[in-house]
């Protein structure tokens, strides 16, 4: 398999799922700052230009962070990343859809990019903190769904904590905002993972 992505990006949650399943995997960087997306041979590979994307061993490329995730748990089942009961699964679901549809484009697409969604110049901030707006609203929301556990799901990881770690990622590392007790001390616990201290270093991400 290989992983198309690019440092920082959402696609470091498969990047984290990837090294926790422990199958060999090989990276491909994508630099979206510098338009690598935009690149003929990428697009020619993913006329989506975005990532992440993930090339299996059989040829065929898929996409869509919530897609690779179920893909990958399903497909490593002794790894127990994904929840076999339907209520689980569903709620699983309802997580990852959440932070990359609702906090991923609704939330931080205002504050990387609030030019999308501004009329003029003069509204650029006003977007900003309509995206910190929604973003401390869904880290409520997500706070009061985790409560005590050491996992969303549980006791154990599941494709849902690498969903919640890009977006905890961006959220304390990038963007420095404040989060609820309990997520700092997931976010931390998440971090400290040898898996996740290798996707750090491997994308070449220092947290000092």
């Amino acid at each position: 398999m290989k992983l198309f992505y690019s440092p920082g990006a959402c696609s470091i949650g498969i990047h984290l799922l990837l090294e926790e399943i422990g199958k060999p995997y090989s990276l491909s960087r994508i630099d979206l700052r510098s338009g690598g997306q935009f690149e003929p041979d990428y697009v020619h590979l993913n006329p989506k230009s975005k990532v992440p994307a993930l090339l299996r061993d059989d040829g065929t490329l898929l996409t869509e962070f919530p897609a690779i995730a179920v893909w990958l748990a399903k497909s490593n089942p002794e790894k127990n990343l994904i929840a076999t009961d339907l209520e689980g699964e569903v709620r699983t679901l309802e997580l990852i859809d959440y932070v990359v549809s609702s906090l991923h484009m609704q939330g931080f697409s205002r504050i990387f990019k609030p030019e999308k969604f501004a009329p003029s110049e003069s509204d650029l901030e006003t977007v900003r903190t309509t995206g910190r707006e929604i973003i401390t609203a869904g880290l409520k929301n997500i706070s009061n769904e985790l409560g005590s556990k050491d996992f969303f799901m549980g006791d154990r990881l599941t494709i849902a904590d690498c969903a919640l770690f890009y977006l905890l990622f961006w959220v304390g590392d990038r963007v420095k905002m404040a989060l609820p007790a309990n997520l700092e001390a997931y976010y931390q616990r998440l971090k400290s993972r040898p898996t996740a201290q290798k996707v750090f270093a491997d994308e070449g991400i220092n947290l000092d």
